[in-house]
């Protein structure tokens, strides 16, 4: 299946951590972000579901749900969490914050075209690449990001893009290269100027170029 952005993410139905979830009803009203794993008791995803475990309370901060995807049995997961607290020094007695889901059998891996073809298994299998799904409260793909199965993923740059998609959501905005929240943004081209003083009453700034055109405007865009 290929998907592009915009699409709307398919619905599906799965075994997780959390026991059997329809995707879309477990979603409700928020975002999401699926990110898929390779496998269980692997040591690049072991620091990946800890980095995602403390970054929770950010993710809730933009109504945003993880879930994560591995290649295990439900039964695997539960044993491999264990490893994932103690690595990232989490408390061991509570809940874990995210489900995993159970996929075993590859169903959603080559569904969703997760499969990273350059790495093979013990069993001879390729392996699950690292994919990112951004999915928001309308069930539609916002953002796909497929890493290699030896790359390590930097989810505080997957949350900078949550931030930017967000806002750019309410504001005539793009977010330029390298922002931050609270950074400068770019005025989108498609804004005519008689209508920049109504929707940027703080001003915008034209950056002088060689052509002529005034497409570079900015503004500043408070958290």
């Amino acid at each position: 299946m290929s998907l592009n952005l915009g699409d709307p993410f398919p619905n599906f139905t799965a075994d997780t951590t959390i026991g059997p979830i329809d995707f879309h009803q477990w979603i409700g009203d928020s975002w999401a972000i699926l990110f898929s794993h390779p496998a269980d008791y692997t040591p690049v995803c072991t620091t990946e579901l800890a980095a995602v475990a403390k970054l929770v309370p950010e993710f809730t901060k933009r109504n945003v749900k993880p879930i994560a995807l591995s290649c295990d049995s439900v039964e695997s997961h539960r044993g491999w969490i264990e490893d994932i607290k103690a690595y990232g020094q989490l408390a061991t007695g509570e809940k874990f914050p995210f489900p995993i889901i159970d996929d075993a059998k590859r169903e959603l891996a080559v569904k969703l075209n997760m499969l990273d073809k350059d790495e093979i298994g013990s069993a001879g299998l390729p392996l699950t690449c690292r994919a990112v799904f951004v999915i928001d409260g309308s069930k539609k793909l916002r953002l796909s990001i497929l890493y290699p199965a030896t790359t390590g993923r930097n989810f505080s740059e997957i949350l900078r893009t949550i931030d930017s998609m967000q806002l750019t959501d309410k504001r005539k905005v793009a977010t330029p290269a390298d922002w931050l929240p609270g950074g400068t943004c770019m005025v989108q081209p498609t804004v005519p100027e008689d209508q920049l003083a109504l929707l940027f009453p703080a001003g915008i700034s034209s950056v002088t170029l060689p052509s002529g055109k005034k497409y570079l405007r900015k503004t500043e865009c408070p958290n």
